[in-house]
């Protein structure tokens, strides 16, 4: 898939241009902070992958861009992500940045309203990690309960290209 920019804003406020990654592999995911299971667990899988890679981990960028802009302000995704590394990005925007980016990768979001939870609706979303390579290019598609040894495999190859 050739490059396709966007441009966001981080948990910390600052505009989040993709171009301005590249150069590193980047792992995109599509989730929310209330999730109740794809999305801690792609984080707890997040954590584990920059531990494995060591010092190679200087080179991946880890962003989460949220199917839940609503509820998840920039102070809700700092604290959220904060729990699993202070080097995660993630994202949020108007209405219009995030539908050109769901838009951009092929995400499916829905919201789902649950009348006997206090969160009152559910985000039904795409699962999968992406990953651009160095040029930005989408190469691959990984799911969220892939084993990490294998994702570490699949990341060395991207980094040495």
């Amino acid at each position: 898939m050739p490059f396709m920019d966007f441009t966001l804003t981080d948990q910390h406020n600052q505009r989040f241009q993709l171009r301005d990654h590249l150069g590193k592999v980047v792992v995109l995911f599509f989730g929310y902070t209330t999730c109740p299971d794809v999305c801690p667990l792609t984080l707890s899988t997040w954590k584990r992958l920059k531990d494995a890679l060591g010092k190679d981990a200087q080179q991946v960028e880890f962003v989460y861009v949220t199917v839940d802009p609503e509820r998840d302000t920039q102070e809700r995704l700092a604290k959220h992500l904060a729990i699993f590394s202070p080097d995660f990005i993630g994202l949020t925007g108007t209405p219009e940045e995030l539908q050109e980016v769901y838009s951009s990768y092929g995400v499916y979001r829905e919201k789902v309203k649950v009348s006997d939870s206090a969160a009152g609706y559910l985000m039904n979303h795409t699962s999968k990690m992406l990953v651009l390579d160095k040029q930005g290019k989408w190469r691959l598609n990984i799911s969220y309960n892939a084993p990490v040894a294998d994702i570490v495999h699949d990341l060395r190859i991207l980094l040495k290209e």
